[in-house]
């Protein structure tokens, strides 16, 4: 061979090698940077190659696919979107996805390795397996009945089985429907945009995501705190609650909503059943700012990792506070804020005997076939009564519905236990007050761990007379009697 053959040779064979060398390097060293690539278009076709796995209420899916015949070959579509959409969230191939179509994603997109036979394998022939489903504790019941008691109103249901921590109820209103924009159509941006700029903000998620003042059914958690500490011991008996009551280090009284409350010496019962700011406000300055942050923090407050599995907002309790600014809170107000699923903890922890249990909103995931891959075992959130105080606690609650501002949740053949509130919002109190009303429900007569406890508010009515006995009371009977019912 000559020498310029030779030299030819070796060129190509240096060009052949560099090929190689350059081949190896991207896939070994880059493949995860270009398959993370927003440009590489690969695996968002293959993801919506195949239908998307279910979420499922009562058995019954809520969700399903539909054939698009774009590049995109399937889309997600809802088949009651607005009542289910404070729990499924959105999967929209354009905006993402967030709640349980979020927490969720890989099984119901079917890349989630518990779906595969043979994981391995798999992995390395980058096979997709079918999407799986995702069982919510949801009863069809208790939604529906809590979506026609919100009705055009803006507010949120969380209505939770105390024994267990399931999630029987999650409304928000008003709501929107997660398939108008499921796709990537301009229909779907339009319907995005317009749901954006919608100044009554039906995409927020008023039963997880936003807080609010408790009003006087924080009075629940101040009842609790004084019981578990001595501060009351029997409450029939005089609180030595002074009347008028006039906040630590400041000239202002702590003014009632009824003149019944008027007198010193009211019993912690006849303070719970009037709603009583100034006996509730003076037993939390009894408590004291650490024991009444305690309490709170045990039925969920200040927990910003709340996950059930999706993330729950931050309900507030301060820590830090003066004596007047304990005695506000102890009546719902000053900086404390909740949501209502952490009020339905509340209502559903004295009922468990003081046992709250973590709130829980998947009951299994499964494959397409039905086999489970993960069975969700209850839990306990914390003990945060003994089962003694619990049961005097929910004396008052009971009182409160049977002889006090809690009627309209009077259920017949029910034992029914709940607490109002009313708590003022906006500069110098001249927002519409939210109406709260928390509860629980079980059957006359019977001992056992009553089956649901509620919370409701309401937080924007057209309503003359905005109270939570008036207005969130027979929200909350209507879901209870829905799962009293069976639902």
């Amino acid at each position: 061979m000559s020498t310029t053959g030779r030299r030819a040779g070796t060129f190509c064979l240096l060009l052949i090698l560099a090929l190689i060398g350059q081949a190896s390097y991207v896939q070994v060293f880059e493949a995860e940077e270009l398959d993370d690539n927003p440009a590489n278009q690969r695996e968002t076709i293959q993801r919506y190659a195949q239908p998307r796995g279910n979420i499922l209420v009562g058995g019954e899916p809520v969700t399903g696919s539909a054939e698009t015949g774009g590049w995109y070959a399937y889309k997600r579509t809802y088949t009651d979107g607005p009542a289910y959409a404070a729990v499924t969230g959105y999967s929209s191939q354009t905006y993402g996805n967030t709640q349980i179509e979020g927490v969720d994603d890989e099984l119901l997109s079917g890349t989630d390795p518990r779906l595969a036979s043979w994981a391995l394998w798999d992995e390395i022939a980058r096979k997709q397996n079918p999407g799986g489903d995702v069982h919510t504790t949801l009863s069809r019941a208790a939604q529906q009945a809590a979506l026609k008691g919100l009705g055009g109103q803006t507010g949120a249901v969380a209505a939770i089985e105390p024994a267990t921590g399931r999630i029987l109820a999650l409304a928000s209103t008003p709501s929107y429907d997660p398939g108008s924009f499921a796709g990537s159509s301009t229909a779907d941006q339009d319907a995005w945009n317009r749901l954006q700029a919608d100044e009554n903000q039906p995409m927020l998620n008023r039963a997880l995501r936003q807080i609010y003042p408790p009003g006087s059914t924080f009075k629940v958690v101040t009842a609790a705190a004084a019981l578990a500490n001595g501060v009351v011991t029997d409450i029939n008996a005089p609180t030595g609650a002074p009347y008028p009551f006039v906040m630590p280090g400041t000239t202002t009284e702590l003014v009632n909503d009824t003149t019944a409350c008027d007198s010193p010496g009211q019993s912690l019962d006849r303070a719970m059943v009037l709603s009583c700011n100034s006996v509730m406000g003076w037993l939390g300055t009894q408590v004291g700012l650490e024991k009444m942050t305690a309490m709170a923090e045990s039925f969920g407050f200040n927990d910003a990792k709340l996950d059930i599995p999706v993330r729950a907002a931050r309900s507030n309790v301060d820590t830090e506070m003066n004596a007047s600014q304990v005695a506000l809170s102890s009546i719902g107000q000053y900086d404390t804020a909740a949501t209502p699923l952490v009020m339905a903890m509340v209502a559903a922890g004295v009922a468990n005997n003081g046992t709250v249990m973590h709130p829980q909103l998947v009951d299994r995931l499964a494959k397409s076939d039905g086999t489970s891959v993960q069975v969700m075992e209850p839990a306990v959130y914390r003990q945060a009564l003994t089962p003694q105080v619990a049961g005097q606690v929910r004396q008052l609650m009971t009182d409160v519905v049977e002889n006090g501002t809690g009627r309209n949740a009077r259920i017949p053949g029910a034992t029914v236990g709940g607490k109002t509130g009313t708590a003022q919002q906006g500069v110098d109190n001249s927002g519409v007050p939210y109406a709260w009303f928390i509860s629980w429900a079980r059957p006359a007569g019977s001992s056992a761990v009553p089956p649901v406890a509620v919370a409701v508010v309401i937080a924007d009515s057209a309503a003359t007379d905005v109270t939570g006995g008036g207005l969130a009371a027979p929200i909350a009977r209507s879901v209870m009697q829905a799962v009293l019912n069976g639902g």
